[in-house]
């Protein structure tokens, strides 16, 4: 089966679009998970309540759809404190047997000052952002190629998982996905309006805060935070929920389908309730645009300020890439 990658954002270092050829019909059934038990291990409590969502600041793309600023009222929710890691995904596979996106086309997209593997094994560069590379065998096993593993990287967060493949873990966890008005207002941990989880300044006395690009992307990264790819889960310090790295680090799929009008279309006089982007009619899942959320460890000002609180983006259910994962979520 021909996979080819794509720029998922004009100017984006975000993460390429996988284009799989293979029909649907042609594409092994994926098993049927039971959906465990409701489990609330390693939530934290947000509080019921009002919070602005949108960009106040005025950073965003305008592409990304960040405006207008609206007024979000939700119930109270249960949110994992941290990325869903490589061990916790490993017991998922272990138990279900489940086969991710990646492992299944044998391919995924690894950064290319990250790529462990043999020539031959990099396939092609992603059209528009060629810093990604197609590579053979790279998969959450192996996130930086077939040389890789993730033997000393077990608190790190899982990456090339699809949001199906997001999905089938939160339906095994008893858990789901957040919203895109979820992940957003736990991620400003009760800073309303602010840029980043901890104000408005990126740096505080000195220090960096998130794990994003520092130095001359995407040539150089001077590694003043320590990373070059992915931190542990909870390497930075925790915002005012309790919750670790929502900005920088991987981006995380949200529930939503991505529609860059969204916001425009719902904002009124009155806080809107609970919402949530429905799917689009008459696309195949694999093919919608799904919602993701806070940057990764590839993000830099020069180039995808997305690591504010308020940035958006999007890719394909069915894609994957070495940073992306996600972080579940539950009704109160």
């Amino acid at each position: 089966m021909a996979t080819h990658l794509e720029a998922s954002h004009v100017g984006s270092c975000c993460a390429p679009t996988t284009d799989r050829s293979a029909p649907v019909a042609e594409r092994p059934p994926e098993a049927v998970l039971a959906r465990g038990a409701r489990s609330t291990r390693g939530q934290v409590r947000v509080p019921a309540g009002d919070f602005w969502m949108g960009d106040s600041h005025g950073d965003g793309y305008a592409a990304d759809g960040e405006r207008p600023v609206h007024l979000v009222r939700l119930s109270s929710y249960l949110i994992d404190s941290r990325a869903v890691t490589n061990a916790q995904f490993a017991a998922f596979a272990k138990a279900t047997g489940h086969v991710t996106d990646a492992e299944r086309d044998g391919v995924s997209a690894v950064f290319h000052l990250a790529v462990q593997a043999a020539p031959a094994d990099v396939l092609q560069r992603a059209a528009g952002v060629p810093w990604w590379l197609a590579v053979r065998g790279a998969d959450w096993r192996h996130p930086a190629g077939p040389r890789s593993s993730i033997a000393d990287l077990q608190n790190h967060p899982v990456v090339h998982v699809s949001w199906r493949d997001a999905q089938a873990y939160c339906t095994w966890a008893g858990k789901r996905l957040p919203t895109e008005a979820e992940w957003e207002h736990a991620a400003r941990g009760g800073l309303d309006r602010a840029r980043y989880p901890w104000g408005d300044d990126l740096m505080s006395g000195g220090r960096w805060r998130c794990n994003i690009w520092q130095g001359d992307f995407p040539r150089r990264n001077t590694l003043d935070d320590g990373h070059l790819t992915t931190a542990p889960a909870t390497a930075f310090q925790p915002n005012g929920y309790g919750l670790h790295n929502t900005v920088g680090n991987v981006w995380e799929w949200c529930q939503d389908a991505f529609r860059p009008t969204e916001y425009a279309e719902r904002a009124g006089e009155e806080a809107v309730v609970d919402p949530v982007a429905s799917d689009p009619t008459g696309t195949d899942e694999a093919q919608v645009s799904r919602v993701m959320r806070g940057g990764s460890y590839l993000c830099h000002d020069s180039y995808c300020n997305r690591y504010r609180v308020a940035a958006r983006s999007s890719n394909t259910a069915e894609s994957s890439s070495g940073n992306i994962g996600f972080r579940c979520a539950n009704d109160a």
